[in-house]
């Protein structure tokens, strides 16, 4: 990936710290959790993409004025998510803090089952071995016994 300043210069550089807080909030633990209530899911998406956005336009030197004009929100939201007075402001933040002591790194949080569902895979694909062999095998027997049925 390209290197993505934590202090954006120009339009590029805020599009692409926007992306990599909203994609390393969006991976969080605690954010898919939250994200699995199908009726919540919507309004978290956008909550967490408007604070990304205001977080990487602050950045950047932006005022909330301006950056509430550029993303059709209010100042206040705008306020609010800056000031992590939104859980999505907070998260998005938190993130931020992250990359700014440890570098731009997406980690993927394991997902809960992930294991298992990797394990019912392998042996979805056994048994998918076994009923070709045994398919297979069925085949022979049949044309054996067809043969044996002409020689009668």
């Amino acid at each position: 990936m390209n290197e993505v300043p934590l202090k954006p210069l120009g339009r590029e550089d805020i599009h692409k710290l926007e992306s990599v807080l909203l994609v390393g909030t969006l991976l969080r633990k605690e954010v898919l959790d939250l994200l699995r209530e199908p009726s919540e899911r919507l309004t978290w998406v956008d909550s967490l993409a408007v604070a990304a956005a205001a977080l990487a336009r602050e950045r950047a030197g932006m005022s909330a004025a301006e950056i509430a004009d550029e993303l059709g929100r209010t100042e206040a939201t705008i306020r609010n998510h800056l000031a992590g007075k939104t859980k999505a402001g907070l998260l998005v933040k938190e993130t931020f803090e992250r990359f700014s002591r440890e570098g731009v790194k997406i980690e993927v949080e394991p997902i809960a089952g992930y294991e298992e569902l990797e394990k019912l895979k392998a042996e979805l694909e056994e048994e998918k071995k076994m009923r070709t062999q045994l398919e297979e095998k069925l085949k022979r027997v049949r044309e054996r016994l067809q043969q044996i049925l002409g020689e009668i």
